[in-house]
């Protein structure tokens, strides 16, 4: 079943008297449980395909559906719902909250739907012990390293259970081990039924990912299946 269906985007930019064509007529379809991964370089459209799909700009023209909804036509505020509700968001930079714990961290987006204060504590409780972080609650961003950081992220990601995981970029900052830890992490949460979306520059972890879209110039360039890593080294 399709969970996310674009047809026929487009997004444009005025810089003077030249009209940036950032994504050229993009036509594509997301299931459950897909495991991609978006690759290009510098300016192929790849970021701005993140940026539409996660909910945070809308297209110029085409049309948007997200688990049936169709999405170019919500104003900001049914946005931001959809974004609470569907999406949870994997950043390079972690974007946690310096002077909260990470429990306080993963229990943030829990707060905006209305949870009550011990179900939001179960909850991220729980993601954190998913992530292999139940022994950190109590630790600030600063006490903890780079790949306990990003597992805080997912923690966090993971607590609201959306329809879908946008990682952009989500091992720039990490080291080759903890890179290694981190998209193990990703192959098991597919493996028990998460949808993927991974942005990335990097080839290595495109091939964690079970299908691959280039991007160039705005437009999608190849769209493939492939074998993961984990399925090659079985």
């Amino acid at each position: 079943m399709a969970l996310i269906e674009l047809k026929g985007i487009t997004k444009y930019y005025e810089m003077g008297n030249q009209v940036v064509r950032a994504l050229d007529g993009i036509d594509i379809t997301v299931l459950r449980n897909d495991y991609l991964a978006f690759i290009g370089s510098s300016g192929s459209g790849k970021s701005t395909m993140l940026n539409i799909l996660g909910c945070l700009d809308k297209p110029t023209t085409g049309q948007y559906h997200l688990n049936g909804k169709n999405v170019e036509t919500l104003n900001q505020n049914e946005l931001s719902e959809i974004r609470n509700l569907e999406i949870g968001f994997i950043f390079q930079s972690f974007n946690l909250l310096p002077r909260s714990t990470a429990l306080s961290n993963v229990m943030q987006p829990l707060i905006y739907r209305n949870v009550p204060y011990a179900q939001r504590k179960k909850l991220a409780l729980e993601a954190l012990e998913r992530v292999g972080l139940g022994d950190r609650t109590d630790h600030l961003p600063n006490q903890l390293s780079g790949g306990q950081r990003q597992r805080v992220a997912i923690a966090r990601a993971l607590v609201t259970q959306p329809s879908i995981l946008l990682a952009d970029e989500p091992t720039g900052n990490l080291d080759s081990k903890t890179t290694v830890e981190i998209m193990a992490l990703f192959d098991a949460l597919h493996k028990e039924g998460q949808t993927l979306i991974v942005v990335t520059h990097e080839d290595e972890i495109a091939q964690h990912c079970h299908r691959v879209v280039e991007m160039k110039d705005g437009r999608i360039a190849s769209d493939s299946a492939r074998a993961s890593t984990t399925e090659v080294n079985r």
